[in-house]
């Protein structure tokens, strides 16, 4: 593969993959955190209306609401959306009605006696809410979020087919160009590879701050885990020496 098709395909298609990923994300926390939080509300009505966007939502195919946004929205409204925010319009309004389930069984973990203790302090629910429940249901929330994120990364290749230039519609175009795939593909399953590990590695940082935050420790990762379990049968070994010379 050459310097020009690298420069004038795979690379900005990378950027539109991080760009896609990036937009969606806010929009999918934005009606996460929304609709998860309207799912717990006091009210019958607000629950029964998030409760039915998520139904719809997740019951809906990602790739037949992105060409339904593309091609049915237009004559029926009278404007045309660009391909890239109707994929990101799709991609988001999906990925955040499964967020929301993420957010309402956080927020119905914290312990009911917080809820009862926030009301005692005469603590409105949006105090409540800000203070008490989620510095607690953050955390427990990161790990099903961050797959949930590597789903929407993967799920961005959809957009190739509204003709979005992401690394696999410059896949798609470099085999046209030089008739050969295996290289290509190969290239761009390691690009998804890398760009999954470091939103990974992100989300496992943000996951310890968060817990930090709240006064809990964090569990090592791998290479922590194996340096702790060193260091501990080092400990373990000179007592046992030092208690044989004794």
């Amino acid at each position: 593969m050459t310097a020009g098709l690298w420069q004038n395909w795979v690379l900005p298609g990378i950027w539109i993959t991080v760009q896609l990923l990036v937009y969606s994300t806010v929009l999918a926390a934005v009606v996460a955190f929304g609709v998860g939080a309207a799912r717990t509300h006091r009210s019958r009505t607000v629950r029964f209306l998030a409760g039915a966007y998520t139904e719809i939502f997740r019951g809906t195919s990602a790739l037949v609401l992105m060409f339904w946004l593309f091609f049915v929205v237009p004559p029926l409204m009278g404007w045309q959306l660009v391909p890239m925010w109707a994929a990101v319009l799709a991609l988001g309004l999906s990925y955040g009605a499964y967020g929301a389930e993420i957010v309402r069984g956080a927020l119905n973990a914290v312990p009911k006696a917080q809820r009862e203790a926030g009301v005692a302090l005469s603590l409105t629910p949006w105090e409540r809410m800000r203070l008490i429940l989620l510095p607690q249901a953050v955390p427990e929330m990161i790990p099903p979020f961050c797959n949930l994120l590597i789903e929407l990364l993967k799920g961005t290749a959809l957009v190739s087919l509204l003709g979005v230039g992401d690394v696999s519609f410059a896949a798609y175009l470099v085999r046209l160009a030089t008739q050969e795939s295996a290289q290509i593909y190969t290239i761009s399953l390691v690009i998804y590879f890398l760009l999954a590990l470091a939103v990974t590695r992100s989300m496992k940082a943000l996951e310890r701050r968060t817990k930090r935050n709240i006064g809990i420790e964090p569990e090592p990762g791998l290479l922590g885990g194996m340096l702790s379990r060193r260091a501990g049968a080092e400990t373990a070994g000179a007592t046992v020496t030092g208690g044989a010379a004794k």
